[in-house]
């Protein structure tokens, strides 16, 4: 009331003076003030970069655009999951690059996975030996830079494997060489759609039942086998698939003709060590924050389930695990994170992945550097992204 009476008395520039002196201070309207000048700055270097970069460009002579996807790539890849020749497109290769990529990372979070938890109960081990041997390995292999494990697989345990008219032989079924291991391939006659229909029927059901046994559990106290269950069906039912077409499956096994094999599943010498070091490595950080988790846990909890008569591997997957993994799972998807960005690194031993494939090969002959880069940070910060949610 006071104020408006002392603006009546003002002039008008003496009002204009005492408005503009409130708004300065006022905390949120210099709030506001500074985010804007922020962003204006920020418009205007962005704006100065983009023109910079297309000025450049045009002067240089360079085109700009995602046209040269179309393009025919003109070059192999040794390791392919979808049908792909030097007469695919570039796209096509930035698919192949990034199955690829997807393929070393999965396999990566599995393996890494069930050998962290494994050590993570080994370190935590009553037997003094088994405990001491788990931590020596933690201990040393997580110091060791990854590019120096990936160097030492492939380079040292990988190339001098003997060539393949001297592989390694498991039984006539299985070879090993410096061309990597060579596998049997299943083969279907016919009907791959009903057995690929009846794999996808049965991953849908137990993904619902599995969740259907959660509520229930929850809900009752009851426990089902649930994961035994859906293990059971994911299996059985293909099977089902099969023997009501007669079982039309035989395996191709690989043969040796001239210098190479012929038929069969290859396992490229770089994804084995790629995928080898990123185990080995990754596992190290997973046992920590698995054994971190289980410390969590109050002692009491297990002593009494001894004093119960439970068995120790049904204490730690009923009660022990259960709570420590709301403790360890933050780290462990960080850690799954980090596994993806390191495969990165399969570059250096010619593993054909996103980076070795898009944002090298195809780099280097379309000359698009600026649309590569971008495509190949966009697809890697996705897989970043959806991960945690798969």
């Amino acid at each position: 009331m006071h104020y408006r009476k002392y603006l009546m008395s003002l002039t008008k520039n003496e009002k204009t003076r005492a408005c503009s002196g409130r708004f300065l201070h006022d905390a949120r309207f210099r709030s506001y003030l500074a985010q804007a000048t922020v962003l204006l700055v920020l418009i205007a270097a962005l704006s100065y970069g983009g023109y910079n970069v297309v000025h450049n460009l045009q002067k240089a002579g360079v085109t700009t655009g995602f046209a040269f996807l179309d393009e025919t790539a003109g070059f192999d890849i040794s390791q392919t999951l979808i049908a792909y020749s030097s007469k695919s497109t570039y796209a096509d290769a930035l698919v192949v690059g990034l199955l690829n990529t997807l393929l070393v990372s999965a396999l990566g979070i599995v393996f890494s996975t069930v050998l962290g938890f494994s050590l993570a109960v080994l370190r935590l081990s009553s037997n003094w030996l088994v405990s001491k041997l788990a931590t020596t390995y933690v201990e040393i292999i997580r110091n060791i830079p990854l590019l120096l494990q990936i160097l030492f697989w492939y380079l040292a345990i990988l190339a001098p494997l003997p060539s393949a008219r001297k592989a390694l032989s498991f039984e006539g079924i299985a070879y090993l060489c410096n061309r990597g291991l060579q596998l049997p391939r299943p083969v279907l006659d016919g009907g791959g759609n009903l057995v690929a229909l009846a794999l996808g029927l049965a991953l849908v059901v137990s993904f619902f039942f599995i969740r259907w046994n959660h509520l229930r559990q929850r809900r009752t106290g009851r426990r089902f086998p649930a994961v035994l269950f859906s293990l059971v069906l994911i299996i059985s039912l293909p099977l089902v698939a099969l023997a009501c077409m007669g079982f039309p499956l035989h395996w191709e096994l690989p043969v040796l003709k001239g210098f190479n094999f012929r038929g069969g599943i290859t396992v490229l010498p770089e994804l084995i060590a790629l995928l080898l070091a990123l185990t080995l490595y990754t596992a190290t950080f997973i046992s920590e924050y698995v054994r971190s988790g289980i410390m969590s846990v109050d002692r009491g909890q297990k002593e009494a389930a001894e004093a119960l008569g439970y068995q120790p591997w049904m204490i730690y997957r009923l009660i022990i695990l259960p709570q420590a993994m709301r403790v360890a799972i933050p780290p462990l998807i960080s850690q799954y994170l980090t596994l993806v960005k390191n495969s990165s690194l399969a570059v250096v031993i010619g593993y054909p992945d996103l980076i070795h494939v898009f944002a090298g090969t195809v780099l280097n002959q379309s000359g698009q550097a600026m649309e590569i880069i971008a495509i190949t940070m966009a697809d890697i910060s996705l897989l970043v992204w959806l991960y945690p949610f798969s």
